[in-house]
């Protein structure tokens, strides 16, 4: 950080870093152009981790969301940023350039995030790394793991992203299905083969690790990562549990449901820190919500009754109040305390919404730049 306060200051250097890192990216950007120094020290480590530290700490939130548009099979997803400022409504502030365009409804999913940094794939061969706050995104490489032979084709399904503390790696989870076609007398059948693949930012490469005799389910927003073990909804021949995958030890793990999941919809998301299980069931124009806690122990945190004219829950805004969707499909913000519904004027079709609140982030992910290259669309057309 040698220099950094040579701009006509006297303060020290170590209270300009602390000042600087406090500020919101947008503000950085600026203040590369001050001078030199400053421009150079906003790439080192240490203020990078810094800068994340200080977001994680305050809470410092931005909102992505994801919609879709159009025909169910040529349609176009949609990302923009919301603003997050007081009085704004949570208007968009910018769309967002994509590193590939899915098309279909449900070709292009989001996982994490993960200090700052999204996992997106199109649910077939395409995966990148992206850095909303930054612009940057980095497409993974197609993975180099050995297929069974006379395999006809093959799906990449029930994506994980988080990170790995102890060797500072991010880190890819993804299941592989291998689909065979044979002739019968009946006819041409399907059978499959499961596989699981890790990917590593630090070697840039995919690895074969052992599947855990589980099928996860369900895509993003209902599966979540928190502090270094993602988790998803899986089914087991003895019925539904919860599937974790440990960054550090690369190891799965399963745990129970708090309760059955029968006639409800289920959704596991982050509550401060916890694992957090989500039961939400309709009734009529209605849904009901419930919300569980893991600390130790699966325990109830709160009830809603019958809040009109909701189709789903979509997230939490700083664990106060809900993101829903509408029975309009429209995105709504409902506070438990007022029980008021508030419409904020976004649209999208049924089911295709998804909000993911993230924090500001400098970390690099050694990619480029969103608008290099033009092999992406226009989230705005």
């Amino acid at each position: 950080m040698q220099g950094l306060s040579k701009t006509g200051s006297d303060l020290p250097e170590a209270l300009v870093l602390e000042i600087l890192s406090k500020l919101p990216i947008k503000s950085l950007t600026r203040f590369r152009c001050v001078c030199k120094p400053w421009s150079s020290s906003f790439q080192t480590p240490l203020f990078i981790t810094k800068h994340l530290q200080n977001n994680l700490r305050n809470n410092n939130l931005n909102l992505l969301h994801k919609g879709f548009c159009g025909d169910t099979r040529d349609g176009v997803h949609s990302f923009s940023q919301l603003s997050t400022e007081k009085g704004q409504s949570f208007s968009v502030e910018h769309n967002f350039h994509l590193p590939f365009s899915g098309k279909g409804w449900y070709d292009l999913d989001v996982d994490g995030p993960c200090n700052g940094i999204l996992c997106l794939d199109d649910g077939r061969d395409k995966a990148a790394l992206w850095n909303p706050s930054t612009r940057e995104f980095k497409i993974l490489p197609q993975s180099s793991v050995q297929r069974p032979p006379l395999v006809d084709s093959t799906s990449f399904e029930c994506f994980g992203f988080g990170y790995d503390s102890q060797t500072d790696d991010y880190k890819v989870v993804r299941f592989v299905v291998n689909y065979f076609e044979e002739d019968s007398d009946a006819g041409s059948m399907f059978e499959q083969n499961d596989q699981v693949e890790l990917y590593s930012h630090r070697s840039d490469s995919w690895k074969e690790i052992s599947y855990p005799g589980v099928g996860p389910y369900d895509s993003p927003p209902f599966n979540c990562y928190i502090n270094g073990v993602y988790y998803w909804q899986a089914t087991a021949s003895s019925g539904d549990l919860i599937l974790s995958f440990d960054m550090v030890n690369e190891k799965f793990s399963t745990l129970p449901w708090p309760q059955t999941l029968d006639g409800f919809y289920s959704h596991l998301l982050d509550f401060n820190g916890l694992l957090g299980a989500m039961f939400y069931q309709g009734k009529g124009t209605e849904e009901s919500f419930d919300l569980w806690v893991m600390n130790v122990s699966w325990t109830k945190q709160f009830s809603i009754e019958s809040v009109p004219g909701v189709e789903r829950l979509l997230g939490f805004w700083k664990n106060v109040e809900f993101f829903l969707e509408s029975s309009d499909h429209e995105l709504v913000l409902f506070d438990p305390s007022t029980r008021e519904l508030k419409n904020l004027g976004i649209h999208a079709s049924k089911w295709t919404m998804q909000i993911t609140a993230y924090v500001e982030s400098l970390v690099p992910i050694n990619g480029r730049s969103e608008h290099e290259g033009r092999i992406i669309q226009d989230a705005s057309n």
